[in-house]
């Protein structure tokens, strides 16, 4: 069989079937590819027409290679036009916060409050975070932002017991993990994670300002503290156009 050459990570045979045969929208998406690259970010699509007669193909498979490119974040909106997005956030798989996540990239982080609410523990989440059924919990929702970007959403349940002052203490834009450990003397000691990918509600697509067509990443974490006793449940949802996450393997 022929060599072929391709990048490590990049589709093999830059995603050719084996009979050859390219649909035509494929075909358009990867030179459009090619001008993403040679404009870099920010840089300005030329419009649907334009790329229709420089590629002699239709409106809509233009318009179809360009829905590929912008759900894989390679393209992002900008007002009437289209541009070449940055590159998506790494964000580990790990107990470090969101906000130390962002740091590390060199990007500001930031949330924006939904609401903090307070209300009694129902059975289904009560083991998760170590309370009893009816027991005072908090809700904390908020918009997760990236130099003002809105990239996500986090909704956190624990304790009124473990935190009594949330309400007045926490500045909402700071880190949740942050005001634990610094303020209350809490650490983390392991936690459960499970990744799926999910469409956003309505609801959520616009908190988020994202289309509700829009592909996400999903994580849902129970959180134990350094002795081991249940903290916190997060549903973090995050946009797929502008996420990644990594983790570090090693055999045990």
């Amino acid at each position: 069989m022929e060599a072929t050459e391709h990048s490590p990570g990049a589709p093999v045979r830059s995603g050719i079937p084996e009979h050859g045969r390219i649909p035509k929208y494929y075909a358009v998406k990867a030179r459009v590819s090619d001008l993403i690259d040679a404009l870099g970010e920010g840089g300005s699509l030329p419009t649907e027409r334009d790329l229709a007669e420089r590629y002699e193909v239709s409106r809509e498979t233009v318009r179809q290679a360009l829905r590929e490119l912008l759900l894989e974040g390679r393209l992002r909106r900008a007002g009437r036009g289209t541009v070449v997005a940055g590159p998506k956030l790494e964000q580990p798989l790990s107990l470090a916060s969101y906000t130390e996540g962002v740091r590390r990239q060199g990007r500001r982080p930031g949330r924006s409050l939904i609401g903090l609410e307070r209300f009694s523990c129902p059975a289904a989440l009560a083991p998760a975070i170590g309370a009893a059924e009816g027991e005072p919990v908090w809700h904390l929702e908020r918009v997760l932002l990236a130099d003002d970007e809105r990239v996500g959403l986090e909704s956190t349940y624990v304790r009124v017991e473990r935190v009594p002052r949330l309400d007045v203490d926490f500045q909402p834009d700071s880190s949740f993990y942050g005001y634990l450990r610094e303020r209350l003397g809490i650490s983390f000691g392991d936690a459960d994670e499970k990744l799926e990918t999910v469409l956003a509600t309505p609801r959520e697509a616009l908190l988020i300002g994202t289309p509700p067509a829009l592909p996400m990443l999903l994580i849902h974490r129970v959180s134990r503290d350094g002795e081991g006793r249940p903290l916190e449940r997060v549903r973090s949802l995050y946009r797929g156009d502008r996420f990644s996450f990594t983790t570090h393997l090693r055999h045990d």
